[in-house]
């Protein structure tokens, strides 16, 4: 005899999971720096999460440190923003450092390669701190 169970639909395939590498010691450097100013922000919270330290203003995420992982063989931070501001979207066009290709919707990353791009970096960590702060109140 046949029953009515409900059967489970199958989910497309999901593109691959990027692989999580070891990070260097520069860039283990560079993300110790940009989390101390960070933490200096007003409601900024750190957690631990798969090898990055994720940065949290009030209850959303708004970018990920590499700690011991990272995206690749690079030093890249990644960056949260669901909707990019048309000001940070013209300008994220002509800055070489900003990728899409992060995993999930809403992320970037800005790729580090010297200490001179640490104040770059902060500029667009603001940008997604401000972001996150947007419609975050309760």
């Amino acid at each position: 005899m046949k029953t009515n169970k409900p059967t489970a639909k199958r989910k497309k395939p999901s593109a691959p999971r990027p692989k999580l590498l070891p990070v260097s010691e520069e860039t283990r450097r560079w993300s110790t720096l940009l989390e101390s100013e960070l933490l200096s922000w007003p409601g900024v919270i750190v957690k631990r999460m798969f090898g990055f330290r994720a940065l949290y203003r009030g209850i959303r995420i708004f970018a990920a440190l590499p700690n011991s992982r990272g995206f690749g063989p690079d030093a890249s931070i990644l960056l949260k923003m669901k909707i990019m501001p048309p000001s940070l979207s013209q300008r994220a066009k002509s800055d070489s450092r900003i990728a899409r290709n992060t995993p999930g919707n809403g992320w970037f990353s800005f790729t580090l390669s010297s200490d001179t791009d640490l104040h770059d970096a902060l500029e667009w960590l603001n940008g997604s701190y401000e972001a996150a702060g947007k419609g975050a109140r309760r």
